[in-house]
């Protein structure tokens, strides 16, 4: 267990608050001391606000002076992706188009949750320009790297957030998931990332991708990020996709583990290659499971055509997300989103409401697994971290964005719970798994992962 501030869990600080043992002013210093060592060579920041992150400390130190804690999360400290706002601070989107000198004074429903539950807000963390793609890059805030080997990419989109996260810069960090966004930088970097069913977390304003858009915790434990749901979960009328508030604790049967649960588990889906050393990483991963006294039937999955219907969404949303700004801005933008844009112009309303008939298809599709699964496995990415300041890898049968995310969109269509979890490495480099759940079954997910997490604890990087 460790006595380092930076690194503790939420229930490790919020029990050390109650008891005075430690101060959430304490905590915050300790945060932005990691920051101020550590950031300059991960770039995991494009604001920073210690004042006002001192302010709020001291205001949840006076509350647990006085009994009086908002939440389980009162004077944790926490991060907000750059796509999502947060009031008194600029939300630029990783774009040289958007102004920072206009009004900032609206939160977005996570932010608000959190900053209501007392949560110490210390800054926002990168992105690429508008999300868009699964690295973290960015002409306005450059490149993120991997604090596992700085010459990899941490991936993307929510880049920033995971960085942060595996380095103690910060324990509660939002990310949000459009076709892998908050699973695919938590692989990279070895933390733990939830996409929530669809809908759980309510958003505003809605993305350009709203259709397959998610809002998620990233941390360093599964309790953490369960934490951080019951927060994070909670109603807000801005968003008119959202999931009726169900007033569930998330962190209910979290130690149940999965003894008896049907686990199905497939390699590959459409028969993409994966790289030896993940396959191998996560059959292992598999093994644990049934160790854990699952009962695990592999078998062959194939959704054909669904990464057809998932271009027919992402590049539809660049289209009409470029389309808002004049020619001249756009020879600005990212030339990867540009060519996405374009792709995405070719497509007509017809096309796009047949992509929309078809995504249900296959929603009912997965639906009918769980009619025999407790639970999906699957790896989250075919490869380990590739070299950073790259769109995609130098080689191998991974093209384009998002080609060499083949595990992780389908489940942004089908709207189900899924997220990352670390299961060893592949030279060097961290491996994910990733775990499906039923439809609305975030519980499932969250002890399923935590069930692998008690015998596969997560492990941190030392960047000195």
């Amino acid at each position: 267990m460790t006595t380092d501030p930076a690194l503790m869990s939420v229930a490790a600080l919020t029990r050390n608050y109650r008891n005075r043992s430690l101060s959430p002013v304490v905590v915050t210093e300790a945060v932005f001391e990691r920051i101020r060592r550590l950031d300059g060579r991960t770039n995991a920041f494009c604001h920073l606000d210690r004042e006002g992150a001192t302010a709020a400390a001291r205001a949840s130190e006076a509350r647990y002076r006085q009994g009086a804690w908002l939440s389980p999360v009162d004077g944790v400290p926490a991060t907000v992706k750059d796509l999502m706002l947060a009031r008194g601070w600029p939300t630029l989107r990783g774009s040289t188009l958007v102004r920072s000198d206009q009004r900032w004074d609206e939160d977005a429903p996570a932010t608000a949750r959190l900053r209501e539950a007392g949560a110490v807000l210390i800054g926002k963390t990168t992105t690429p320009e508008f999300g868009w793609k699964g690295v973290t890059d960015s002409k306005l805030t450059g490149i993120t790297r991997n604090p596992w080997n700085l010459q990899r990419t941490c991936g993307g989109s929510s880049g920033g957030a995971a960085v942060a996260a595996v380095l103690g810069m910060g324990a509660l960090h939002l990310g949000t998931d459009g076709g892998g966004s908050i699973r695919i930088p938590a692989a990279f970097t070895g933390i733990f990332g939830l996409k929530p069913s669809f809908g759980r977390v309510p958003a505003y304003p809605a993305s350009p991708f709203a259709a397959v858009a998610h809002v998620g915790p990233m941390t360093r434990s599964v309790a953490d990020a369960a934490q951080m749901l019951n927060i994070l979960a909670k109603p807000d009328n801005r968003d008119g996709q959202a999931l009726p508030f169900c007033g569930r604790d998330w962190t209910i049967g979290l130690e149940d583990g999965v003894a008896g649960w049907r686990i199905g588990f497939a390699r590959t889906l459409n028969g993409e290659a994966v790289e030896p050393g993940v396959a191998k990483a996560v059959e292992v991963a598999v093994d644990r499971f049934e160790a854990l006294g699952a009962h695990v039937e592999r078998f062959e999955w194939s959704l054909p055509g669904i990464a057809e219907v998932f271009a027919t969404h992402w590049f539809s949303g660049a289209a009409a997300l470029l389309d808002s700004f004049t020619p001249e801005q756009q020879r600005e933008i990212d030339p990867g989103l540009q060519a996405t844009a374009e792709a995405g112009r070719k497509f007509s309303a017809a096309h796009y409401v047949m992509a929309a008939k078809a995504r249900d298809g296959y929603t009912i599709e997965v639906n009918r697994l769980f009619e025999h699964y407790d639970l999906i496995l699957t790896p989250t990415l075919p490869i380990t971290a590739f070299e950073a300041g790259r769109d995609t890898p130098a080689s191998g049968p991974y093209a384009g964005w998002p080609g060499w995310t083949p595990f992780s969109h389908p489940f942004n269509l089908t709207r189900h719970p899924a997220a990352s979890m670390p299961c060893g490495f592949a030279g060097g480099m961290p491996v994910g798994l990733q775990l499906i759940g039923p439809s609305f079954r975030d519980d499932v997910v969250l002890r399923a992962s935590r069930a692998f997490e008690a015998v596969m604890p997560i492990r941190l990087p030392e960047l000195a």
